[in-house]
């Protein structure tokens, strides 16, 4: 059965291969081709294309910058039309979207992971364990995962 896989930003750098970035490019492009053949799904959740933004903007030089810049902005336009084999995540409504921000001080509390105790959860790290709890209850009979090369974010591995 196929798995929905929500890729993070460690993940996605990869694929855009943004410069000082992309240092695994060669095995995530391996491990995409893998997984398209088995019918895998992706999802870009909004969070991931906001810190790809920010990273873009922290280039080095202003052509780069806009040329990865529109680079995003065409991969992530080619995701809403279905052009990619990903798409982006829905818009949290209102009230999931103040859920979600309820949450955040307990989250930015807790240890992100046993080797970042001293670090907790951002408020992106935590729309995307969401999104991920929210895939987990529209498909209980799939494997539901978040592709990432962070620990904290890749132990979320929901086995159908």
């Amino acid at each position: 059965m196929s798995a929905i896989l929500l890729l993070d930003t460690s993940v996605y750098l990869n694929v855009l291969d943004i410069p000082t970035l992309n240092q695994d490019r060669d095995s995530i492009l391996e491990e995409f081709a893998a997984c398209i053949e088995q019918n895998d799904h992706f999802l870009l959740p909004l969070a991931t294309v906001w810190e790809t933004g920010n990273h873009i903007a922290d280039l080095g030089d202003g052509q780069t910058r806009r040329s990865y810049a529109r680079r995003l902005v065409e991969d992530v336009a080619k995701a809403f039309n279905g052009e990619v084999p990903y798409r982006a995540t829905h818009f949290p409504e209102r009230e999931e979207f103040l859920d979600w921000l309820g949450a955040f001080p307990d989250m930015a509390m807790r240890s992100k992971s046993a080797k970042k105790f001293r670090e907790g959860v951002s408020l992106a790290d935590l729309s995307i364990i969401k999104e991920w709890e929210r895939n987990c209850r529209l498909h209980p009979m799939s494997r539901v995962r978040v592709w990432s090369l962070d620990s904290d974010l890749s132990c979320y591995d929901r086995q159908a």
